[in-house]
């Protein structure tokens, strides 16, 4: 079987499932080709998977709607498409997933070689409102239409593919990677220690990558980290949990806000932090989340949407305790008892359950074992190509 994978420019989940795929399904034989824009390429080593085995090729897709690059980049499409006659081709997004059923409309069958079969991952929620905004619902309409298989990573989203007339709809599995769960954190999730006695156990070169102040003695007074971990963009709500922390100020020991990451609200954020009088810490991007997580008193997940969010999945895995919102794709990797689930948005409602993890050790060890013991059952990269692979197969049987 041949499988074209399409993407757009990626900084983060969407190209990493997208590079599983190919790299799993390279390894059980799929011939697998990624088309996308070069930078996606240089960020994340498509070229590289399997030795070599999967082939990537520059599509110049932009993030945002652009006519005369989107033109060219449906022609393209559909000139690599009509060229290498895959099987499937499986866009992700969907500004991808709508270029690319145009492209594939327009590619000419034969005898020998039918159209390939179009399989499109839904990863975000369309833009609410404006000229933005409108611009996606076509999108989703061209998705929903042309698509013979619209897989989604939400519950929501599948409704709206729904209602918007798709005639296959699926849910996709997007996994983290199956790391094993870093020691500091795998007895703290069977006691019933407070979280400055969690903080306290992980390891001194940790704190110190990522200038936490930590006692040489580390006794009573050290602080419980409240870890937050995204791209600083606006989904991901970190003002919300900036206005949370402002409420935290009677806790003792007074807790710690760590907001791992980078993005365009970076600089506006830390203006927040200092507007608010808060010591919050932002170490930029790292390498090592699960040991940052093993850090945590609480992960807070305050995002305006998401989808099958990578980090959620790591901090259950991990068994941290963990407060997020009641959105998206949230509530069905967490279930009702491994997080407090909160509406998006609401500072006060955020703040009260940190505050709730934070006192109430009893809770906080239910939380970290209710969240080790759905982290086991999580899907793992083997089935998420498992389950993409029967869909291809699925839908070329049919054809």
């Amino acid at each position: 079987m041949k499988v074209a994978f399409v993407l757009g420019t990626s900084t983060g989940g969407t190209a990493r499932h997208v590079r599983m795929l190919a790299a799993g399904g390279a390894a059980r034989g799929v011939a697998a080709g990624v088309f996308g824009p070069g930078q996606t390429d240089r960020d994340f080593a498509f070229g590289a998977i399997a030795g070599g085995q999967v082939c990537f090729t520059p599509v110049d897709i932009a993030d945002r709607p652009r006519v005369r690059h989107d033109l060219r980049a449906i022609r393209r499409l559909r000139r690599l498409i009509q060229a290498w006659r895959p099987d499937v081709v499986h866009a992700h997004g969907l500004r991808a997933g709508a270029l690319t059923a145009i492209a594939v409309a327009f590619v000419r069958p034969s005898a020998y070689d039918p159209r390939p079969a179009l399989v499109v991952t839904v990863h975000n929620a369309p833009v609410a409102g404006g000229v933005t905004g409108a611009i996606y619902r076509v999108l989703e309409l061209i998705v929903a239409r042309r698509a013979d298989s619209v897989l989604c990573v939400s519950e929501d989203l599948e409704e709206r593919m729904r209602a918007c007339g798709a005639r296959r709809v699926g849910r996709a599995l997007v996994p983290a990677d199956a790391s094993p769960r870093p020691a500091a954190l795998s007895n703290a999730s069977v006691t019933t220690d407070g979280p400055a006695s969690i903080s306290r156990r992980v390891s001194a070169g940790t704190r110190a990558a990522l200038s936490l102040p930590g006692d040489p003695d580390p006794g009573p007074a050290a602080r419980p980290i409240v870890l937050a971990v995204g791209r600083l963009a606006a989904q991901k709500g970190f003002a919300t949990l900036l206005e949370a922390a402002a409420r935290w100020r009677g806790i003792m020991p007074k807790p710690l806000l760590v907001i791992v990451g980078e993005g365009p609200l970076g600089a506006e954020l830390k203006r927040q932090a200092v507007r608010l009088g808060l010591d919050a810490r932002f170490p930029g991007h790292r390498d090592d989340v699960p040991a940052l997580l093993a850090t945590a008193a609480v992960f807070v997940l305050p995002s305006v949407w998401e989808g099958q969010s990578l980090v959620l999945q790591e901090a259950l895995r991990t068994g941290v305790p963990i407060v997020a919102t009641r959105v998206g794709g949230t509530p069905g990797l967490t279930g009702d008892d491994a997080a407090l689930l909160v509406p998006p948005g609401d500072a006060r409602l955020l703040a009260d359950a940190v505050r709730a993890v934070l006192t109430d050790p009893a809770l906080a060890a239910r939380l970290r074992q209710a969240a080790a013991d759905r982290g086991q059952a999580l899907p793992g990269p083997d089935d998420a190509v498992t389950a993409a692979l029967a869909e291809y197969e699925f839908l070329t049987r049919r054809a």
